[in-house]
């Protein structure tokens, strides 16, 4: 259970680092951030059952361009939410359905690397229902927290946070991305 639990907390780390800057650029309350926890554990906690699923009869072509998806969605984001940090009003009408649509690409973009995870699940000695839902889970904890920091953060930096925060979906995107390409 141990090992399920480091893996659990491993594959979180992304989605905590996301809800940390969703929290800082669009100020969130308690609504929010439970949003927030909600969407990023239904997706850690599922993707992993869909790599399982998919087996290792498609895991070589998977492995071989999920980092450029996870790059490809966290660059977009990122890139956004700079342009938003620099020009965008938080307060515009459009704005709540923008957070929804960044939280649903954020959460598919940092849950690639669960899926390719779930490959692994029968290793752990655990049934595929109890490691899907601790992974959920936890993820569902660490983002509702660092969502929760990320708005007392952006309340005190306002644009800055989330112009950070589009830099910092950049970095996290080019990261992946240079990790599996072996680069680093």
């Amino acid at each position: 259970m141990i090992t399920l639990l480091l893996l659990a907390v491993a594959l979180a780390m992304d989605a905590f680092a996301v809800a940390l800057v969703q929290g800082a650029s669009c100020r969130l309350g308690f609504g929010g951030a439970v949003r927030i926890a909600l969407v990023f554990g239904l997706a850690q906690g599922l993707m992993p059952l869909v790599g399982w699923s998919l087996g290792f009869a498609f895991a070589d072509t998977f492995q071989q361009f999920d980092h450029w998806i996870a790059f490809l969605l966290l660059g977009l984001l990122g890139g956004r939410m700079i342009r938003d940090g620099i020009w965008y009003e938080p307060d515009a009408p459009e704005a709540k359905r923008l957070f929804m649509l960044s939280l649903l690409v954020s959460s598919l973009a940092t849950s690639v690397d669960a899926a390719a995870a779930g490959l692994t699940l029968p290793l752990l000695g655990q049934p595929i229902p109890t490691a899907c839902l601790v992974i959920g889970a936890t993820t569902a904890l660490l983002s509702f927290g660092g969502a929760l920091i990320g708005r007392r953060v952006g309340v005190h930096f306002g644009k800055k946070a989330e112009l950070v925060g589009g830099i910092l979906l950049v970095g996290l995107g080019i990261r992946i991305l240079v990790e599996h390409l072996g680069l680093a």
